[in-house]
């Protein structure tokens, strides 16, 4: 008998996916045995493209088993790429075309309120994320994946990042570390991932390191595109280099700091007033500002405290952070509205930027809203301010 490669999951829980058994052979053609929940319906289809995946990969003979819990097209093509790939790592990739609406691109400002937290390995977590709402989704290569499915899982977020519609939501993926974070680029760079998250980031080189691979990789599939990295910090030695990783390179758009790991590194336990970690937070957010970078603060692992991620979100907000992680869809809502401008925060943006269209119309040098004077920075922050009402609906857009 000869080697025979597993990929994907299987279980009475799992859904949205498949369990691949491939052993390669000399002769025979391509022969399936295949257990689906949705046999009566798709089985004609799923047996043509396993056909069709393993052909255009090379392979004229195989003998596959398939375990099938619904699983999509592009989810069955890259089971089917992470077996090959272990018995022969040489196989051309089954890609699947990029669906129209993840041709979009991304700004480097772009609101990041939230930014929901997918294991990069289970399908079905995927598939409807978008419904949700959040800003951002972030696809994990990183924690949420067993050391022994990380090769199938890249190839999984690649698939992901073409095929998966997040309804407008800002496409990211968290990278496992350096170095091994390096292979994770070659599969998500040139496929239109928006922002790559670099964890357990502790100096600028390291960013400067994946900013140069990145661009290596465009030059070589779409130089015209722009990908934005957000290093996440996790440290004490990554908090006292928080402004060198801010300003590392012009690709990066914001800085996230990772507190279950900053907290154990620093010998301490996490609380729900978060005392242990202010120092760390406020130097991220003041480096993160001074280098016009957003900084994004960490996510709220208790996911059943609602009360507490209020005010967790609450004190986020006023340190300055411009948003958060989260690790269920029940987070979103709560935290979009923690970082939502309130009603008299919104008119006074609205009088700030007023006042300073009128002075500029005059040639005045001096900016000033009643007895307050008001400059550029104080500007800015109430054009963000009603940059979010207008994403959120809470003022019409002029001209719109």
């Amino acid at each position: 008998m000869g080697r025979i490669a597993t990929s994907g999951n299987r279980g009475e829980k799992v859904r949205s996916d498949c369990f691949v058994e491939l052993e390669l052979k000399r002769s025979g053609g391509i022969v399936l045995q295949m257990e689906s929940r949705v046999e009566r319906i798709f089985g004609k289809q799923i047996r043509e493209q396993v056909v069709r995946d393993l052909n255009s990969m090379g392979i004229q003979h195989a003998a596959v088993k398939m375990e099938d819990t619904g699983a999509l097209p592009f989810v069955i093509s890259a089971r089917l790429e992470a077996a090959v790939r272990e018995l022969n790592g040489s196989a051309g990739p089954a890609l699947p075309e990029m669906i129209p609406q993840n041709m979009v691109e991304t700004a480097r400002d772009r609101i990041r309120l939230s930014r929901l937290y997918l294991p990069g390995n289970t399908p079905a977590l995927m598939l409807n994320a978008g419904l949700h709402g959040p800003d951002g989704v972030i696809l994990d290569l990183e924690d949420s994946v067993a050391h022994h499915k990380k090769s199938e899982a890249r190839i999984l977020v690649r698939n992901a990042l073409l095929q998966v519609d997040f309804m407008g939501a800002e496409r990211m993926v968290r990278i496992n570390p350096l170095p091994a974070g390096m292979e994770d680029l070659e599969y998500v760079v040139p496929h239109n991932v928006h922002v790559v998250l670099i964890p357990k980031c502790e100096t600028g080189a390291q960013v400067r390191e994946v900013n140069g691979f990145i661009g290596s990789i465009l030059k070589a599939n779409r130089p015209d595109r722009k990908v934005y990295l957000m290093p996440i910090i996790e440290s004490c030695l990554g908090v006292e280099n928080a402004f060198e990783i801010a300003s590392s390179c012009d690709r990066v758009a914001a800085v996230a700091i990772g507190l279950e790991d900053y907290t154990a590194d620093l010998g301490v336990t996490r609380t729900s007033g978060g005392e242990e970690s202010l120092y760390a937070r406020s130097r991220l957010v003041n480096a993160c500002v001074a280098a016009g970078v957003q900084p994004i603060d960490s996510v709220f692992s208790d996911v059943a405290d609602v009360e507490g991620l209020k005010q967790t979100v609450k004190h986020s907000r006023s340190l300055g952070f411009a948003g958060m992680g989260c690790i269920h869809p029940r987070q979103i809502e709560v935290i979009r509205e923690g970082y939502m401008p309130g009603e008299e925060e919104i008119a006074r943006a609205e009088k700030i930027i007023e006042a300073f269209r009128e002075a500029s119309a005059k040639g005045l040098g001096v900016v000033a809203l009643g007895t307050r004077m008001i400059d550029p920075p104080v500007v800015k922050r109430a054009e963000r301010t009603m940059e979010v009402a207008y994403r959120f609906g809470l003022r019409n857009k002029p001209g719109v």
